[in-house]
């Protein structure tokens, strides 16, 4: 797993590359092979999206993936450090559970779930990866938990009600 900023069009993003995948055809003259990247990208502040880009080079492959990140990009409900309840993710057979944690615990979370909460700015969580550890999974039902998230203000005003009238 790695990172990097890059300031192209001059808002600053997190960009993380969570995993890059190599495949290889084999054809007449030998193995022609080709690669995949899982990107992250989000602003640190609640707006996060993921990519997969794929090409015959690295960095063009990461370039695709960081394009198609930027472009997935939704805002996500997150408190002042932390998340506001527990959810749980799914994509296909990777589900993430996430839970809130106090102030000074950090992100526990393996290499995939954790680039897309550094991503979104998250600072405290406990997370379980359940089922499938792929990747790509991973990062999937990371995003699907996240955008699952409602904050009070958000449960009252579908209910109709006052903040106070759900939180009694």
């Amino acid at each position: 797993m790695s990172d990097f900023n890059k300031n192209t069009s001059g808002d600053e993003f997190i960009e993380k590359i969570v995993h890059i995948n190599r495949t290889a055809k084999v054809v007449k003259g030998g193995r022609r092979f080709s690669f995949s990247a899982i990107v992250v990208v989000g602003d640190g502040k609640g707006k996060v999206g993921c990519g997969l880009g794929k090409a015959n080079q690295v960095p063009e492959a990461i370039r695709k993936g960081v394009e198609q990140a930027r472009k997935d990009m939704k805002r996500v409900s997150i408190t002042d450090l932390s998340i506001p309840h527990e959810v749980f993710g799914k994509f296909g057979a990777g589900n993430v559970m996430l839970k809130p944690a106090v102030e000074g615990t950090g992100v526990i979370a393996g290499g995939a779930v954790r680039a897309v909460l550094e991503a979104a700015g998250v600072h405290n969580i406990l997370t379980k990866c359940i089922g499938s550890h792929n990747p790509h999974n991973l990062v999937k039902a990371t995003m699907d938990g996240l955008r699952r998230l409602r904050t009070p203000q958000q449960i009252a005003a579908s209910r109709g009600k006052s903040i106070e009238e759900i939180s009694a």
